[in-house]
C-alpha cells in the first residue's frame, strides 16, 4: 500500500477529488517553469497578451497610456529599445544585465502598464495580462534582424497595413527607427524608449542588410 495525499484520498462521498491550486489560464501557452539563465550581450524578443474581452490597445487614448508607460520604465540595468502595440498583444525588444534585472525590469514595465492602461480606461483596477510574457533570447544578428521586422512591421503581419506604400505602424517604435533602408527627414519628438547598448541590436545585426519598410514578417510584403 502506498500513502495518500489529500489531493489522492477519495472524498467521502466517493466523487472524484478536484486538484487544489491555481487553475491555468484559458490561454496559457507559457509553461510556468524556472525562467532560464539570461547572458547581459543578448537582447530579448519578449510578447505580452492581453485577457479577453479588453478594447484594443491600438485606440488612442490607451496607446498613449503604453507609450506613457514606455518612457516612464527606466532603470540601470533593463532597457526597453523597441516595441510594437497590436489590438491584443504587446512586442518588446529589452535589454537586461541579468536574468534578475530582466524579471524586475518586466514587473516594473507591466505593473505600471497595467496601472495607466486602468487610468485611461476608466476603470479603478482590474488585470491586463492574461499570462506570463512570452521570451525569446536573440543570439545571433539575423535573429535580431528578424526580431526587428517582426515587431516593427507587425502590423503587416495583422494586415493593419495591407498598402505596398512606404507606410510605417504608428503604434510602434518605428518613428524612432534608424536602420531603414529609406531615411525619413519627420520628426516625431522624444523617443519613448532607450537605445541600445548591445552590439547585436546596436549594428551587428546590419550586416544582414538594413530593413525596408515594406518588408513583413514571414515574407516580403505578407
Amino acid at each position: 500500500m502506498k500513502q495518500l495525499t489529500f489531493a489522492d484520498r477519495p472524498r467521502c462521498d466517493g466523487k472524484k477529488r478536484k486538484r487544489p491550486g491555481r487553475k491555468a489560464s484559458p490561454r496559457a501557452a507559457v509553461p510556468h517553469r524556472k525562467r532560464p539563465r539570461h547572458a547581459a550581450w543578448n537582447p530579448l524578443h519578449i510578447t505580452m497578451r492581453a485577457i479577453r474581452g479588453l478594447p484594443s490597445f491600438r485606440q488612442q487614448r490607451l496607446f498613449a497610456a503604453f507609450e506613457r508607460a514606455f518612457r516612464m520604465t527606466r532603470r540601470d540595468d533593463f532597457r526597453i529599445v523597441e516595441f510594437s502595440v497590436q489590438d491584443n498583444h504587446v512586442h518588446l525588444l529589452v535589454e537586461a544585465a541579468d536574468k534578475d534585472a530582466l524579471a524586475r525590469g518586466m514587473k516594473s514595465f507591466s505593473v505600471r502598464a497595467n496601472r495607466l492602461f486602468n487610468t485611461a480606461f476608466g476603470r479603478g483596477r482590474g488585470p491586463v495580462w492574461s499570462d506570463r510574457y512570452h521570451r525569446v533570447d536573440l543570439t545571433t544578428p539575423r535573429q535580431v534582424r528578424n526580431a526587428l521586422v517582426y515587431v516593427l512591421n507587425n502590423a503587416r503581419k495583422h494586415g493593419i497595413i495591407t498598402t505596398s506604400a512606404l507606410v510605417i505602424d504608428a503604434g510602434s517604435s518605428a518613428r524612432w527607427f534608424t536602420g531603414w533602408k529609406i531615411a525619413r527627414t519627420t520628426r516625431d519628438g522624444p523617443r519613448p524608449t532607450e537605445h541600445a547598448r548591445t552590439a547585436l541590436l546596436q549594428w551587428l545585426w546590419q550586416k544582414h542588410g538594413l530593413i525596408h519598410p515594406c518588408e513583413a514578417p514571414g515574407g516580403w510584403g505578407r
